[in-house]
């Protein structure tokens, strides 16, 4: 079994409709074009050097999904729902918070953003 989440690039005030509504856009046909955000960058690198997504993977790599979806404002990862996910999921909260970006759960339908939880 597996789950997905994705950090997005949005403002600290954004919500949860809000932030469902980039999410869609994200995984649709009609994402944006542009610049990177610099934020995402961060978190991507940091995300990637600490449980790659590219080979040669980790043993016990939380990834049910490689490489992962990356966009100009979002990543979007598939973990594995078993205690291997444990350890990315924290980080994955620890590296949202430290570049500010939104954590977006679209199983619950819910969103935390950076400094809020």
């Amino acid at each position: 079994m597996s789950f997905d989440l994705a950090v997005l690039a949005m403002d600290e005030s954004a919500d949860a409709a809000a932030a469902r509504a980039m999410f869609d856009r994200c995984t649709s046909d009609h994402h944006d074009e542009g610049e990177l955000d610099e934020r995402v960058v961060g978190f991507y690198e940091r995300l990637r050097s600490l449980f790659p997504d590219r080979p040669p993977f980790a043993a016990e790599s939380p990834w049910m999904s490689t490489p992962l979806m990356i966009g100009i404002d979002h990543v979007i990862m598939n973990l594995s729902f078993s205690s291997r996910s444990g350890a990315a999921i924290k980080a994955i909260e620890e590296l949202a918070a430290e570049f500010r970006l939104v954590i977006w759960d679209p199983q619950s339908q819910d969103a935390h953003p950076p400094g809020r939880d």
